[in-house]
């Protein structure tokens, strides 16, 4: 695999990965007692954050300057969001800056 084929893929694949990651945390929705049609929308809705990041890896896929933008924003909202909790922060906003990061390189290097 050549220097600029890692570049293109990695990021791609590392956010589809995060997405897979918040997807998990959907699951915390699904109870005993709780009706099933109540769960069900729970669990729509939990994702969220999901169809949010998989929106953006659709762009992202043919723009990665949309790919750089879109992790910069949904980190930025995500930390504000849970400014009180550190640890939250470091473990969804984190991988998001890494790769924004990661998308801002293979832009630059698809450009020159």
């Amino acid at each position: 695999m050549t220097h600029k084929n890692w570049l293109v893929w990695t990021p791609r694949v590392l956010l589809i990965l995060f997405a897979c990651f918040l997807s998990i945390f959907a699951l915390d929705v699904f109870d005993e007692g709780r009706p099933l049609g109540e769960m069900l929308l729970a669990f729509v809705i939990h994702l969220t954050p999901t169809w949010l990041v998989l929106l953006l890896l659709i762009f992202a896929w043919r723009w990665p300057w949309i790919g750089v933008a879109g992790c910069l924003l949904l980190a930025a909202v995500y930390a504000f969001l849970a400014r009180e909790h550190l640890s939250w922060i470091l473990l969804i906003s984190g991988p998001l800056l890494v790769i924004a990061g990661l998308f801002y390189w293979s832009w630059r290097v698809a450009r020159s």
